[in-house]
């Protein structure tokens, strides 16, 4: 019943015209990286893997599976390949942990370098960025070394745990604004497995 209060939330969401942003050739460009995305760089690599129709999210060393957490949560507004600020979707993708928030609301917060190249060359093909958006967004990262967080795609998406938040409603609904949210003994866990730099995928 849980899992069909989520899907239900997920497809409400996604069931509006106009949030159906990103053109087939998008699509297609995160359909190829995703594919590619689930295959371990090595026979060691410790990655994570978020799966949204499964409400789930698993720690793999390599191909083998090192700890699984669920359910997770998920935006509000669903998941797909391309979201905008405001818009409360979780963001499919390759990603990378570029940071750990200890004293967050939300326990801890890991980041992620959301919006990735990836999703900034889909939002130009899209329309959602301009070229000169396009341009500013790689002359950013650049300067910074992480994504620009205030364009219209928005920022700040990372994996946390509930803290103040409600812990019913965690195991029942999909709450966040677009993060992943675990539960906080959950997010300690995590925390202990992963670092800078481990690969993150949401599918």
């Amino acid at each position: 019943m849980k899992l069909l209060s989520r899907r239900r939330f997920g497809l409400l969401a996604l069931s509006s015209p106009l949030l159906l942003l990103a053109p087939p050739a998008s699509a297609s460009l995160m359909e190829s990286l995703l594919s590619r995305a689930i295959v371990p760089r090595h026979d060691d690599e410790l990655w994570v893997l978020v799966e949204d129709r499964e409400a789930m999210l698993s720690v793999y060393r390599g191909n083998r599976l090192v700890e699984r957490f669920e359910p997770v949560s998920l935006g509000r507004g669903g998941a797909r390949p391309q979201r905008q600020r405001g818009d409360r979707a979780t963001p499919f993708g390759e990603f990378r942990v570029n940071r750990f928030n200890r004293r967050s609301k939300f326990h801890i917060f890991i980041g992620l370098d959301y919006p990735t190249p990836t999703h900034a060359r889909m939002a130009l093909e899209a329309g959602v960025y301009t070229q000169q958006d396009y341009d500013d967004y790689f002359s950013y990262y650049r300067r910074h070394g992480y994504p620009p967080q205030d364009t219209v795609l928005g920022g700040f998406i990372g994996i946390h745990g509930v803290g103040e938040g409600d812990l019913d409603i965690h195991q029942q609904f999909h709450w966040t604004d677009g993060c992943v949210a675990v539960t906080d003994d959950q997010v300690e866990r995590l925390s202990s497995l992963i670092d800078i730099g481990t690969r993150v995928v949401i599918r």
